[in-house]
């Protein structure tokens, strides 16, 4: 995937955000409303080649207005960067290079237990669920992003740091 210059964008206080959960086969998507108040699944996309999917990551950040991508980071529970996480920010890097947006990430450990947990209870057939489970992902985590993001103490991951986000405990 593509490089990036070293000088990260800004992180806009305002705005949609979208939400990405990353597979190698599908990725998941999901937006926020301008007030980052509400989160809505948006739709999968399915893997083809990078030309194509660049395209499609332009179009839907300029039709739904999105100032920046919130990315899922699969780390080990220990914190460490999983093989997962690896390609999870190579493709981060392709998508800020593609789209001209800046990035944040945050932790995804439970996202797909929890976006399955949320479609069994919505009594969804295995087959709906199937086809609903990465863009609900995307939900969780955009939900766990704007969540964190109001402690004052919140330390977001981005492109250019790889420690795990960070909010102490109260005592």
């Amino acid at each position: 995937m593509g490089q990036i210059d070293n000088q990260e964008k800004p992180w806009p206080d305002s705005g949609r955000l979208a939400g990405i959960d990353y597979g190698t086969v599908r990725i998941g998507v999901s937006i926020c409303d301008p007030s980052r108040t509400w989160t809505n699944p948006l739709f999968t996309v399915h893997r083809q080649s990078p030309t194509l999917e660049a395209s499609q990551f332009q179009k839907m950040a300029t039709d739904n207005q999105i100032v920046g991508w919130v990315v899922g980071l699969p780390i080990h529970c220990d914190g460490r960067d999983s093989s997962k996480a690896k390609e999870a920010r190579e493709f981060a890097r392709w998508l800020a290079e593609a789209t001209g947006l800046p990035i944040r990430f945050v932790d995804e450990r439970y996202s797909t237990a929890m976006a399955t947990r949320l479609l069994r209870e919505a009594e969804l057939t295995h087959k709906q669920r199937k086809k609903q489970i990465d863009k609900i992902a995307a939900l969780v985590i955009l939900e766990a992003y704007l969540e964190s993001s109001k402690h004052p103490d919140y330390r977001p991951i981005t492109l250019e740091n790889n420690g795990d986000a960070y909010v102490p405990l109260e005592n």
